[in-house]
């Protein structure tokens, strides 16, 4: 099913914050059969996102912060933890990454290791995600993080232990689910 999508039309509904697409395309179905559909599309670019552990102590590092759509979608204070993550903007992921996790949580990590990517709400966001683990130690810890002013970002920074937050998961605390696909990763393969 090489090229079975004919792009019509594109309208552009939004570009206020990120794009947001009204596509009509054709599509051809393995019975050979073309149907013409219509659907809408945000793209926000893509991201990166990162679980920081401490083998050692049995922690991990997340973040705290408001999220609007979370809120508006019945989430109390619109609080939401998460692990450490952000756009790439022009960078490559793992640069991406070093940035973003230097900013938001304060930590100047040396060794990170991609373990996957993955797509987080393919049927309306055209957003691809890169998921990162690396090791942290105190002596790694070179500002208070919180994230950046001109971002209007306002994080707060949490260690925690890993069967605390597979707790939190399990009690419904952690919602996010690229903070859950990370804590499982840690888990699954044995990295604490």
């Amino acid at each position: 099913m090489i090229n079975n999508v004919k792009i019509l039309k594109t309208e552009i509904l939004s570009d206020n914050w990120y794009i947001l697409k009204k596509i009509t395309y054709e599509y051809t179905k393995k019975d050979g059969s073309v149907q013409t559909q219509t659907r809408e599309a945000y793209d926000r670019g893509n991201g990166a996102t990162i679980l920081l552990y401490n083998q050692a102590q049995g922690t991990v590092i997340l973040t705290r912060q408001f999220r609007l759509p979370t809120y508006i979608n019945g989430n109390g204070d619109g609080m939401l933890i998460e692990a450490c993550a952000g756009l790439l903007d022009k960078d490559n992921p793992e640069d991406c990454i070093r940035r973003e996790t230097e900013e938001e949580t304060g930590y100047k990590i040396k060794d990170v290791r991609k373990v996957f990517e993955a797509y987080m709400s393919p049927g309306s966001v055209t957003e691809i995600l890169y998921f990162f683990v690396a090791e942290y130690s105190k002596e790694m810890k070179v500002a208070d993080g919180g994230g950046v002013a001109h971002e209007e970002e306002n994080i707060e920074v949490m260690e925690i232990g890993i069967d605390q937050a597979m707790a939190m998961v399990q009690a419904g605390d952690i919602k996010d689910g690229k903070t859950i696909m990370l804590l499982q990763y840690v888990k699954l393969n044995q990295l604490l």
